[in-house]
């Protein structure tokens, strides 16, 4: 595996354990965080460039906030793995407007 592709893993996980230390502290609230989040990815799908990326190309760009607004929502029931959390994200990705 690349080695890049391990520090993002790596990445992600301190990005979501942020997240959540926001959260318990009182600076956002769950509900502000996904929000957050959810405007995170409608920024990175909506980017104009879209229109050249394949599928593929377009679900890596996401992926990021997908991830971390999953890892937010089962912060509750206490954190989840990268793999866990990269399975998760394929199994909810959401067509690309041009495929409905």
């Amino acid at each position: 595996m690349n080695i890049a592709n391990l520090q993002l893993e790596g990445l992600y996980i301190a990005l979501a354990a942020i997240n959540d230390a926001l959260v318990e502290k009182g600076a956002l609230s769950r509900d502000e965080m996904s929000l957050a989040l959810r405007r995170a990815e409608q920024i990175a799908v909506g980017d104009e460039r879209m229109d050249e990326l394949s599928s593929a190309e377009r679900e890596a760009v996401a992926f990021a906030p997908r991830l971390l607004l999953l890892a937010n929502d089962r912060a509750a029931s206490g954190p989840a793995s990268f793999s866990e959390l990269a399975r998760l994200v394929g199994q909810t990705k959401r067509p690309h407007p041009d495929q409905l």
